[in-house]
């Protein structure tokens, strides 16, 4: 039996001959311990690499663009160039012409080439000046091995460390990757690849590691992509099977009546957007399934006034509802807008966050457990075990990239009895998400999206500028600000640090020695307790103080209509999401608003930002921009959720292949809604192994 046929995934690399305790150490600090950690530790990149060839070959294939090239021959000659950019020079020739082998600051080659040398050379060869060159290249001394087929090959490049190169985790792979292959099981049925032309799942293993060519490589690619996106959208609609038929929810029928109370507390006419939206919500509540919505709309779309008509409706019905929201400032202001909302009427509205104590927060919680308080806003707090509702029909939970699907889990708990009922749940973003995120991340909700302002709010004038313009922007700032408007100046962080960058209290010091002197400014962050953040907030709202300078504690839930001008300094330090609902913060009255970012990028990323922000005030142009800037992986969601990140699969590339796997998955559950069929159990364990915990499967209610 040989040594491959004996090696399975979960060999540890030790036991692989030839691999020693140095090497493993090295391979540990990756996080390889296992044949299996080695396959799936995919390359980064392929290189064409060329089988051996004459010089003569070569010089006629190449150009200013790099090749990758072995080349045996004979050293001609040598030279070495001492000083601070050492260089040594080499000429090969091999009787059809001549390469120069160039290497800088390596003193260990001197000494080990000698005219008359024979051996291989092998680097990245272009033209240049008219001559053959090869930088840098790897020379092994003496007679190659034969060369078997004289085919052109693609080279893995893997990630590596400086303990370990790629050149040594290909030839640990090519040691380990025919036994892993072989005890491969496919968790796809051969009738499913077939229809789908994907290849089986060992020889997509082996083809991404050493393809015979470009073709056999994207076949491969495809084959793992699509089982990451089907075993993930297998997963949200197995959730979203689970949801609708192990659960029940309190119908929460619609009347004129109602309808036109609750009209009547929003202190505007709904746009035709919102009522639209709202029609969704209402088909959804009226029936037991329980509601599990997204609701997506730009800055200042107006979801807050569809998720208290959502509420409302609860209320209406002798039930109750909650409004959970990451942060306090955010459920401050949430609170705020329903207080006025609900002026003169009988409905009880709580402010319940972490900030509650004591014999406040026992108030609220048996109010709420007997049914004597009807909406409570709040954070986390709602979410602890020690909050018990009476009867809670509507969960809306605000900016849904920050809480995870254990939080959504959480508050559907707050039911009784054997089947429970559980809320109808709205969850919103103001992060307008792209399609293929939403898909992914929250494929197991049915979305609702929100487009275009309410009347009479104008877009908001941006302009992006270096620090050198900073004197110019607070100048003109002051001239608006002496008429009346108010304005946000945005620092990056709390305290002064050893970063240089601007901090809150020394940057409103310098404001009020300078161009803002005379002006009343209040400072506001994250670490300020909250009688002394509101305090602040209220002498803002009310005009009395004229700036406010923040960090991103800001970026949600303050809503001043007067405040009309905002300033972001260090702005290339901010995500480009970010710098999004920063400048939403304005544009929130019926005046002209301004935001200006000040940067000075020193990346091409923070360049682009930079650049994106300035160039559109749309949500979600800017998300779609977002994604391909930093990945699935960042933009909201996918690290916070806990799902298993993909290896292979790309939401910009793949889009295509997504919708093929949404339909697919949809179509699988539905016929077999537990993936309990034979055919479907190597699938089940594979999903409940990769993403069951994340996704909550089979721990619904």
């Amino acid at each position: 039996m040989t040594q491959a046929a004996r090696i399975d995934a979960r060999t540890p690399l030790a036991a692989i001959q030839g691999v020693g305790p140095r090497t493993v150490d090295r391979l540990a600090h990756l996080g390889l311990h296992t044949a299996g950690e080695l396959v799936r530790h995919l390359p980064l990149r392929h290189e064409r690499r060329l089988a051996e060839r004459s010089i003569a070959q070569v010089a006629a294939e190449a150009s200013d663009e790099p090749l990758n090239v072995r080349l045996v021959g004979d050293i001609a000659k040598v030279k070495a160039r001492p000083g601070p950019r050492a260089m040594l020079e080499a000429t090969l020739e091999d009787g059809t012409g001549t390469v120069r082998l160039v290497w800088f600051n390596a003193g260990w080659m001197r000494g080990r080439l000698h005219p008359g040398d024979r051996g291989v050379a092998e680097g990245r060869a272009r033209m240049r000046l008219g001559y053959l060159e090869i930088t840098n290249p790897k020379w092994m001394a003496g007679e190659p091995q034969a060369d078997t087929d004289g085919q052109d090959d693609l080279r893995p490049i893997y990630p590596a460390s400086e303990e370990i190169g790629s050149a040594e985790i290909e030839a640990i792979v090519a040691r380990v990757l025919e036994g892993v292959c072989a005890a491969m099981e496919d968790p796809l049925p051969e009738a499913y690849r077939r229809r789908r032309d994907l290849m089986p799942l060992a020889q997509a293993w082996r083809d991404i590691h050493r393809p015979a060519n470009r073709a056999d490589l994207e076949r491969a690619r495809q084959r793992l992509a699509m089982d990451e996106l089907l075993l993930l959208q297998l997963g949200v609609m197995m959730r979203r099977s689970q949801l609708r038929s192990r659960t029940r929810a309190v119908a929460l029928p619609l009347d004129a009546q109602v309808d036109a109370h609750i009209r009547g507390r929003i202190p505007f006419t709904l746009t035709a957007e919102q009522d639209r939206v709202v029609g969704e919500l209402v088909q959804d509540l009226s029936r037991e399934g329980a509601m599990n919505r997204l609701l997506q709309g730009d800055v200042g779309s107006g979801k807050t006034a569809v998720a208290a008509y959502a509420m409302l409706l609860a209320v209406s019905r002798g039930h109750q509802a909650a409004l959970v929201a990451p942060t306090e400032l955010l459920a401050e202001q949430h609170h705020r807008v329903l207080s006025a909302m609900l002026q003169g009427s009988q409905v009880q509205l709580r402010l319940l966050t972490g900030s509650c104590v004591g014999a406040e927060r026992d108030a609220i919680t048996a109010g709420l457990a007997r049914g004597g308080v009807d909406i409570v806003v709040g954070t986390h707090a709602v979410l602890e075990g020690g909050v018990a509702f009476r009867s809670l029909a509507v969960a809306v939970i605000d900016e849904q990239h920050r809480f995870g699907v254990r939080q959504r889990a959480a508050i559907r708990q707050k039911g009784q009895g054997e089947r429970p009922l559980v809320p109808h749940t709205l969850v919103m973003t103001a992060t307008p998400i792209p399609r293929t995120l939403a898909i992914t991340l929250y494929g197991d909700l049915d979305l609702s999206t929100l487009r275009g302002r309410p009347p009479g709010r104008q877009p908001v004038v941006t302009r992006v500028v270096g620090s050198e313009k900073a004197p110019e922007v607070y100048a003109y700032l002051r001239t608006r600000l002496d008429r009346g408007e108010q304005a946000y100046v945005v620092v990056p962080v709390v305290e002064e640090s050893q970063s240089g960058l601007k901090d809150v209290a020394r940057h409103a010091e310098f404001l009020a020695a300078g161009p803002f002197a005379g002006l009343s400014i209040e400072t506001v962050h994250g670490r300020m307790d909250r009688e002394d953040r509101e305090a602040a907030m209220d002498r803002f709202r009310s005009g009395e103080a004229k700036v406010l300078v923040a960090t991103t504690v800001i970026e949600v839930g303050v809503d001043v209509p007067n405040a009309s001008l905002m300033v972001v300094e260090h702005a290339d330090r901010f995500g480009l999401a970010q710098l999004h609902q920063l400048r939403g913060r304005v544009g929130r009255g019926t005046g002209r608003s301004l935001c200006v970012f000040i940067g000075d990028p020193v990346t091409p990323d923070a360049a682009e930002r930079l650049q994106a922000i300035g160039a559109s005030d749309d949500g979600f142009e800017i998300a779609e921009r977002d994604l391909r800037l930093r990945g699935p992986g960042e933009v909201f969601g996918a690290r916070q959720s806990g799902l298993a990140p993909f290896r292979v699969a790309d939401l910009a590339r793949d889009a295509d292949l997504l919708r093929l796997a949404r339909a697919d998955a949809e179509a699988w559950i539905d016929r077999d809604p537990d993936l309990t069929a034979p055919e479907s159990s190597l699938l089940r364990r594979k999903l409940l192994a990769t993403h069951g915990a994340a996704l909550g499967l089979g721990d619904v209610g």
